[in-house]
């Protein structure tokens, strides 16, 4: 049986999505939560990687397992079994020809980003920080000069192992209430750092260091070295991803998971 599983965490206490021999990483707890319900070793497949300090509102994985158990075991039972940071939100039995990585046409992100003088203290880790007001109409207008197809190297870690750096950008909103800015973000994929390089160009623009012709020849130089620095991890949360209507799963976040970032 394949199953798919959609999962959320809060991505500060580990060293990112995928499995490391130090086995401290949202994968590494997942796969032993799932043995130990399984009664049998279990491998994840994610629709994504995320760094360490990345959260997730909806990361979606699959397994496969003989043992036969009812879908609540896979949430209920796998969760009891998690650190409070992990939890599994749904289960969903899925054809063998379901991918979490491969059959996802779609994935989509959040960055939430503090302007304020002082840093936060309560929601330390969960948003970016910035100590100075930002031109968010200018910085709207920027992003706009990313959307669609493009060669997003310039926006490329060095370490990104991407087969084309080609990806099609489909949504750049930025909204701000009260010195909270939020950056909702959908492409059919995402290059390593890209959406942290993407809001690290945008605050130099919110700066007025950068300009919507400066963005636009930067989208344009393919050049990462070109750009301005990788910003923190804090504020970025995988919220979804989309998939064909055959598997019947759900694209996005639970909207009451989601009301508390809004």
């Amino acid at each position: 049986m394949r199953v798919a599983l959609g999962v959320e965490y809060d991505g500060r206490a580990f060293s990112g999505w995928q499995t490391q021999p130090g086995g401290n990483t949202v994968q590494d707890k997942l796969n032993l939560a799932l043995s130990s319900i399984a009664g049998h070793p279990v491998t994840t497949l994610a629709a994504g990687r995320t760094d360490a300090g990345v959260h997730a509102l909806m990361q979606v994985v699959h397994f496969d397992s003989d043992a036969v158990r009812p879908l609540n075991a896979w949430v209920r039972g796998v969760n009891a079994h998690l650190p409070p940071e992990i939890a599994v939100v749904w289960a969903r039995e899925v054809s063998d020809e379901f991918h979490a990585r491969f059959s996802a046409f779609s994935r989509s992100y959040r960055y939430f980003l503090l302007t304020h003088p002082v840093r936060p203290g309560l929601t330390a880790g969960r948003v970016g920080w910035y100590h100075q007001p930002l031109d968010v109409d200018a910085m709207r207008a920027a992003a706009a000069v990313l959307l669609g197809r493009h060669d997003f190297s310039s926006f490329r870690a060095a370490e990104c192992q991407a087969k084309s750096p080609q990806k099609d950008l489909q949504q750049l909103d930025i909204s701000e209430v009260d010195g909270l800015l939020r950056f909702d973000l959908t492409a059919d994929a995402f290059l390593h750092h890209m959406v942290r390089n993407i809001v690290g160009a945008l605050l130099y623009v919110g700066r007025g260091k950068l300009d919507t012709a400066g963005m636009a020849a930067l989208l344009a130089a393919a050049d990462r070295t070109k750009a301005p620095p990788t910003f923190m991890p804090d504020g970025l949360y995988l919220t979804g991803v989309g998939y064909p209507e055959q598997f019947d799963l759900p694209s996005q976040a639970q909207a009451a998971r989601l009301t508390l970032w809004r």
